[in-house]
């Protein structure tokens, strides 16, 4: 079938957690460790091929992020003071969150615990030991059927808690507490973030809404172009001296003033916004560094904007729609099939790229996608959608090791103190 035809099908088609008794501890899962490299060598298509190989890159004078976990409202990870040594690893188990790959689930850290979901909408706050603060669930018994996809975050004693059925509602981040809830016109699927007394979501109307953190009242809310095709991606946003840019679902880049949601600048970077298109379209989340936006597209696009006045500084020819990591004047961007790509973040030039998945055999790369992607202090950490986490060396860009735990996605990793934490669909796995 030719790829034009294929595209048709799939076009007319579209329009046609309770946990387990022993949840409170974390379970031994046995790692895989490879450090044995095999350079396999194939014939490169014109958009895979590797630049400046050679080249050395060294950010050992650059500056470690703090707290950048929690309540990140540039969405950038930066250098991690992590350097993990792969011990072993536990697993949290829970039972199974449907659709976990598509809504892009993250942990919420709160000092020296973590904060996540299960299937039916429970939350529980735990600690690195596994010992269960609260476990706390709202939703009733018709809701629980649904098995919401909760989105948080948290400031201060608030935890704030959107979901993918219209519900938003607020505890005591210490107690687990319900302080009020609200329902919304339309389900949420975009990162929830909290600026001063507000707090920030996006809905299935490509609607951004403001509400107000010490009720949940709507204070404002700003519509965009919608779209009959929702993209399953979760929309981004980032936030900076008064001024929310976001995406939504038809691939436009909007700013709008915090206060009043009044519309500052808008970019579009779909032509042609047909409902397929849009579909398909998946933007990675909004980096922000100074007075400039960063992402890229799976349509061969990364962007830099600048938030001033929302021009356009330059547009790389990368394809990726993982969250990139800005570093000084680096950028770190992975593509989904395995290609790290370092730019100057000035001027967008390519200062290097490599194929961290060359030590793979052709059958199985081929299978192979990147999740997601931290910084250390001198390896970046990788997850893969087949369970695996590889480390590479920043300085030449090659995989050192691969790490299995797991057969399926996993998300990108996390980190408290010296332990790594990836969520998949039944469970959390804690590696020290």
């Amino acid at each position: 079938m030719s790829k034009s035809i294929l595209i048709l099908v799939i076009f007319l088609f579209i329009n046609q957690c309770s946990f387990n008794k022993n949840s409170k501890f974390w379970n031994p899962v046995k790692l895989k460790q490879d450090d044995n490299k095999k350079e396999i060598f194939k014939e490169i298509a014109i958009s895979n091929f590797e630049i400046n190989t050679d080249l050395e890159i060294n950010i050992k004078n650059a500056i470690f992020s703090k707290n950048s976990f929690q309540n990140n409202l540039t969405n950038n990870n930066g250098r991690l003071r992590y350097d993990g040594k792969f011990k072993k690893a536990l697993k949290f188990n829970f039972s199974k969150i449907s659709k976990f790959s598509e809504f892009e689930p993250e942990i919420i850290i709160d000092k020296n615990s973590l904060i996540f979901f299960s299937n039916k909408g429970s939350i529980l706050k735990f600690d690195e030991k596994s010992e269960l603060i609260w476990k706390k669930n709202y939703y009733s018994k018709q809701e629980k059927k649904l098995k919401p996809i909760l989105f948080f975050a948290k400031h201060k004693e608030n935890l704030i808690v959107a979901d993918n059925i219209a519900k938003i509602y607020a505890l005591n981040v210490n107690t687990g507490e319900l302080k009020w809830e609200k329902n919304n016109s339309s389900a949420f699927n975009s990162e929830l973030k909290i600026y001063k007394d507000k707090f920030f979501l996006i809905d299935y109307q490509n609607i951004l809404r403001s509400f107000s953190i010490k009720d949940g009242e709507e204070i404002w809310k700003m519509k965009t172009e919608n779209s009959i095709l929702k993209s399953k991606k979760k929309l981004s946003l980032v936030i900076k001296d008064n001024k929310i840019i976001f995406s939504n679902s038809v691939g436009d880049i909007i700013a709008a003033d915090v206060e009043t949601g009044n519309l500052l600048w808008i970019v579009p970077t779909l032509r042609g916004k047909s409902s397929a298109k849009s579909y398909f379209l998946k933007l990675s989340n909004l980096v922000l560094d100074n007075d400039t936006v960063y992402f890229s597209t799976n349509k061969n696009e990364f962007y830099s904007i600048d938030t001033n006045n929302g021009l356009v500084n330059w547009i790389q020819n990368i394809s990726s729609s993982i969250k990139p990591t800005i570093i000084g004047n680096f950028i770190f961007s992975l593509t989904n099939d395995g290609y790290l790509v370092i730019l100057d973040s000035s001027s967008g030039s390519i200062i290097r790229k490599t194929n961290i998945f060359s030590h793979i055999k052709d059958k199985k790369r081929k299978k192979l996608k990147v999740s997601g992607f931290i910084v250390g202090k001198d390896k970046i950490y990788v997850s893969t959608n087949k369970g695996k986490i590889l480390v590479v060396s920043i300085l030449n860009g090659k995989t050192i090791s691969s790490l299995k735990i797991d057969n399926n996605q996993i998300s990108r990793p996390f980190v408290l103190n010296q332990n790594l934490f990836v969520i998949k669909d039944n469970g959390i796995i804690k590696i020290e």
